[in-house]
């Protein structure tokens, strides 16, 4: 008798439990409209309105814009510094995430901290330092004077300013992932005889790889469209180290507003693709992804 009874309150402690966490249609018809309006103002809205005001003189205009001398720089600049700040921490993010996942040393919650570093520095404190490594009064910046080495006003201090506000990116998006796994395939593989690059090309990489695509969006995303550190280092020469973003910035100020809103759409649109591109892959191969996320 008393074991119907348990069995009876087990069976009925669920369903009371799921009813407590479901929660009614007006609420869930509530919670809908307002992500939605909240999306409607503070993305779509704004979204929308770049690209409104950059045809607003026809698409001959546009393009006239985009066909600029500065503006052509600014552009082949921007995918430059992108080009090679996302591949460096593209290898440090996975170096630093293998490191801190697979292995015990002293100082791991010190390099995790450091990870972390740039979500809480300004973007324009990071590019002063920059300029107080690399400037002419300190001892290194005479010496890369000396030597005729430019880093700042130049493309290289673009590429260290960048590379420092985005390092964090991959990382982050590892770090818990591959602690999540844990080391059991890879110590699998090393039994069975693979070496240790073979144990990373064949066991770690494939189940990390979605992760890491991820990461490298979001990375790239935040490189191309950067600002204040790339401000700071750039010295804004123009036709020479301005951005995209700071091209945007002259020709707004110059009231130019059709070149300044067709560069800020062109940014807007190379975010977009790489958004599109990340849904089509994820609808792909959308049941592998389900696999190893529950692997």
């Amino acid at each position: 008798m008393a074991s119907n009874a348990t069995a009876t309150v087990s069976t009925a402690e669920p369903h009371k439990v799921h009813s407590a966490v479901t929660e009614s249609k007006v609420a869930r018809i509530t919670l809908v409209v307002i992500a939605l309006v909240f999306l409607l103002l503070i993305l779509f809205l704004p979204l929308a309105a770049v690209f409104v005001e950059a045809f607003r003189k026809g698409a001959g205009a546009f393009f006239t814009a985009l066909q600029d001398a500065e503006t052509f720089s600014a552009i082949r600049l921007t995918l430059i510094v992108a080009g090679v700040s996302v591949p460096l921490n593209l290898v440090f993010g996975i170096a630093a995430a293998w490191a801190i996942a697979k292995f015990e040393f002293k100082g791991k919650a010190f390099l995790t901290t450091l990870i972390d570093l740039p979500f809480s520095v300004s973007p324009v404190i990071s590019g002063l330092v920059f300029v107080l490594l690399f400037g002419a009064n300190t001892w290194l910046g005479q010496w890369l004077s000396a030597n005729d080495i430019k880093i700042l006003f130049a493309a290289p201090g673009l590429i260290l300013a960048t590379m420092f506000v985005t390092f964090p990116f991959v990382a982050r998006e590892l770090i818990p992932l591959m602690q999540e796994q844990g080391t059991q395939d890879e110590e699998a593989a090393l039994s069975l005889g693979a070496s240790g690059w073979q144990a990373f090309w064949h066991v770690t990489l494939p189940n990390i790889k979605w992760g890491l695509l991820y990461g490298v969006l979001l990375c790239n995303a935040r490189a191309m469209g950067e600002f204040g550190a790339v401000s700071v280092v750039s010295g804004h020469i123009r036709g020479q180290t301005n951005t995209m973003p700071l091209q945007v910035e002259i020709l707004y100020n110059e009231y130019n507003f059709t070149g300044a809103f067709a560069v800020a759409s062109l940014l807007a649109l190379l975010a977009l693709v790489t958004l599109v591109l990340k849904t089509l892959l994820e609808m792909r191969y959308s049941a592998e992804i389900a696999a190893s996320r529950r692997h």
